[in-house]
């Protein structure tokens, strides 16, 4: 072929070349070789076409599928092909007879074979009769000795063959060939042309296999020495039993009794305790260092270490409760009477049951530090576990202990983290609860959470049941509608819905900056608050029904004043007012009245409950030409949707009521809009708010900008109740509100209300639409009163 007509003026002749992926063999040595490249086939046809001689070469990283000059070794070996057999496969076996080593100078290729120009190496005689070459031979056999004794998998009797080569090159060759050497190492030895150097890289490798090959002797004769002394120990163990029985005086090892005088102190119920003889026994039969025994030991001690019988005093006086309750909170009577109530019951009571009280707030109005609060006036200790994102049963009841690594659940872990059976117990987040295929952590709960189930509490860890009727469990939660109806129903529903101006101003006053003070190393005679500024730091910088927010501006500004006095290393007083907010604060992040300052037709204002307390909304309304259309815009809820079709659906059953032609509605189309889009919102509640702006917007007269109302509405008219008055007033009177309407049937929560907040709001309360109308649209007269004033001055 053409490829093959190539030489060089030098002499340097081109063969036929086969690269082999995996494999690299020395000469002197037949070796069978499987080619399976259609290239490589056609590589060797062409050398037993030619009678040339094949030159095998070897590549560096077997996957290069077209190896170029870079991609094989400096030295490949000739060949002379013995035998070949094509299979039906495609593939081609062939046994070659490995002649001698020959330099590549170019490696190419065309469209069917491989071939390369080479330069044949010639063996010097001097090498073979060297002094120096003749002594690295005989270490090398000594090595290869060492490296047969040690190395099992290869046949003793290769020594044998190998020793009886004089020629140090072939020698060197035989060893590198027949052992299972890495593949990298052979091509460093197959590119040694001199032979002292081929020698002493042989030794080398040879030298660091047998060091691989000692310590990995030595781990395998301590895996077998540990295997024949566990059982040496086993047999020792059980000869020793045998013995024992024959004389009467069968005993049980120091563990063994050492852990049934735990079980025996640890005053477990009767069951209990049965359980855990029982694997006690089980324990002793088992091999100590055995899987099971691990297991096994590890169930006692969990067992052992439950407060079976543990319990704290209860400090049952009311008044030093009311005042560690009002050391620790400010406002929350509710709670505290509720707290107080369960006191004075349990000291004329001993048999009563702990209540489950389930705290619903916004963030930041205190819930869980006032369990903390609970546990410290009843001289109780106090547990926390956060159900935010569990998803898994298990995290509630645990796992069965035949899985490795298992654990009881959450429950059982951190009444063992108490060490008494009644603490005060807080499940926080307990309405964010998930579920998954792993099960549903609040089905879990319901066993927990009911007084008349959760005294025989059984973990599936455990197996045994635990009574937690003594631990008073407290929940929080932000939203009482995302816990699941059955839970619900076993708690106490405790609502927190945030705090007054007011209220915030005493909170920081008592609680807030002492606290930041004392973080940022302050005392009194170095800052002071005004109550103008901490008024202005509530209504303009904060607008929460907490007051989280309120607290982080107070470290604000306690860290600027600690900055000024480090910086200019005296110890200053600094007099925070409302004028010098801004200076700390930057520019009010809210103005003071967020309601609407001006009447305007189409618009009313609502009030609205959300997770994070109460607010206002605003409800527009428009008319356009159109075909009758209702366009709902705002991220509005179904229930929602459906109070706007039920104030459209009065307006038209009430027409001569507001003066409107019959079919007003079908030459427009109507559009309401709650503004905020981005946030979701949903409810019956802005029933009445979307049915005054309609109309507002049909018969063109304003609504009165200082009100704001809440209402469910319904197709005669009537004004329904509605919930979380208390959080929708408070977010009114803080948006700058002068009036409210709410339901007639929500009297009795005005309770609730903070008088000081009822001095400042004018209250009406209502029944039905048109007293709602009355109150709120400008100038409003119906129908009837226009067309009696017209009669009437027409005579």
């Amino acid at each position: 072929m053409a490829i093959l007509k190539k030489s060089d003026k030098l002499g340097k002749k081109v063969l036929p070349a086969l690269p082999l992926r995996d494999l690299i063999i020395f000469p002197n040595m037949v070796v069978p070789l499987l080619v399976g490249r259609v290239r490589s086939i056609n590589t060797v046809e062409e050398a037993l076409a030619s009678e040339e001689e094949l030159l095998v070469v070897f590549q560096k990283e077997p996957q290069i599928e077209d190896p170029e000059l870079k991609d094989v070794y400096s030295v490949g070996v000739k060949t002379k092909v013995i035998q070949s057999v094509r299979e039906q496969s495609g593939l081609m076996k062939i046994l070659v007879e490995v002649l001698d080593r020959a330099v590549i100078k170019d490696f190419f290729k065309d469209k069917k074979i491989f071939a390369a120009k080479i330069e044949n190496v010639v063996e010097k005689e001097a090498e073979a009769s060297n002094k120096e070459n003749q002594a690295l031979s005989r270490l090398a056999l000594e090595m290869l000795d060492k490296y047969l004794n040690l190395n099992t998998s290869v046949p003793r009797e290769l020594y044998t063959t190998i020793s009886t080569i004089e020629n140090p090159a072939r020698l060197c060759d035989a060893i590198a060939g027949y052992l299972p050497l890495k593949l990298k190492d052979k091509g460093a030895l197959i590119e040694k042309i001199e032979t002292g150097e081929r020698l002493r890289l042989l030794i080398d490798i040879l030298n660091q296999e047998i060091g691989l090959l000692e310590i990995q002797k030595k781990i395998q004769n301590q895996v077998i020495k540990k295997i024949e002394d566990n059982q040496r120990q086993y047999f020792l163990s059980e000869q020793l039993k045998e013995i024992q029985k024959e004389l009467g005086k069968e005993g049980e090892s120091d563990e063994i009794s050492q852990l049934r005088e735990k079980i025996k102190k640890a005053k477990m119920s009767p069951v209990a305790e049965t359980k855990a003889m029982e694997e006690l026994t089980r324990l002793s039969k088992t091999m100590p260092l055995s899987p099971e025994a691990t297991v096994i030991r590890t169930y006692l001690e969990w067992l052992i270490n439950l407060p079976w019988d543990s319990k704290t005093e209860d400090n049952l006086d009311i008044a030093h409760a009311a005042k560690v309750l009002d050391e620790d909170h400010y406002g929350l009577e509710k709670v505290k009477e509720r707290i107080l109530e369960y006191l004075s019951v349990r000291k004329r009571s001993e048999g009563m049951k702990s209540p489950i009280l389930c705290f619903v707030g916004p963030p930041g109005v205190g819930k869980t530090s006032l369990g903390k609060s609970i546990a410290r006036a009843m001289g109780r200790k106090f547990v926390r576990v956060s159900l935010g994102g569990m998803r898994d049963e298990a995290e509630i009841r645990g796992h069965r202990k035949t899985y490795i690594g298992s654990l009881p659940g959450r429950i059982i872990q951190s009444i063992r983290k108490a060490g008494v059976k009644n603490p005060v117990f807080l499940l926080d987040e307990i309405d964010k609860l998930g579920q998954d295929f792993r099960g549903d952590p609040a089905s879990a709960l319901l066993e927990v959470l009911d007084p008349e189930q959760n005294h025989s509490f059984s973990d599936h860890y455990l197996e045994v049941e635990f009574d937690l009727s003594y631990v008073l469990f407290i929940t929080t939660a932000n939203t009482e509608y995302t816990i699941p109806p059955a839970l619900l129903d076993r708690m106490e529903i405790i609502s927190l819905p945030g705090y007054t101006i007011w209220e915030k101003k005493e909170i920081a006053q008592r609680h807030l900056i002492p606290k930041q003070l004392k973080e940022h190393g302050l005392t009194e005679k170095n800052i002071k608050f005004s109550e103008d500024a901490l008024f202005k730091i509530i209504r303009n910088y904060t607008r929460e029904a907490g007051v989280r927010n309120l607290e982080r501006e107070i470290a604000n500004i306690c860290r600027k004043v600690t900055k000024k006095i480090v910086e200019t290393d005296k110890e200053g007083f600094y007099r925070i007012t409302a004028k010098s907010l801004e200076n700390y604060l930057g520019p009010e992040k809210f103005s003071t009245p967020s309601g609407e300052k001006e009447h305007k037709v189409g618009v009313a204002t609502g009030m609205a409950w959300t997770e994070y307390g109460g607010e206002i909304l605003f409800t527009e309304v428009l008319t356009m030409k159109g075909k009758g259309n209702l366009i709902l815009t705002g991220h509005l809820g179904e229930v929602m949707k459906e109070s706007a079709q039920a104030a459209l659906s009065y307006v038209r059953a009430h027409i001569n009521d507001f003066g409107l032609d019959p079919d007003f509605y079908k030459e427009i189309d109507i559009h309401i809009h709650v503004p905020e889009g981005a946030i979701p919102k949903d409810g019956p509640s802005a029933g009445v708010t979307i049915a005054t702006s309609l109309i507002s917007c049909l018969t063109g007269k304003p609504v009165n900008a200082e009100i704001a109302m809440t209402g469910e509405i319904t197709l005669q008219g009537k004004v329904l109740k509605i919930g979380g008055l208390k959080s929708k007033i408070l977010a009114a009177h803080r948006s700058g509100i002068k009036k409210v309407i709410i339901p007639q049937e929500n009297e009795k929560d005005l309770k609730e209300i903070p008088t000081k907040v009822k001095e400042d709001l004018e209250i009406i309360m209502v029944k039905n639409i048109r007293e709602v109308i009355e109150n709120s649209i400008i100038g409003w007269k119906t129908i009837k009163e226009e067309k009696n004033g017209r009669d009437s001055s027409g005579k």
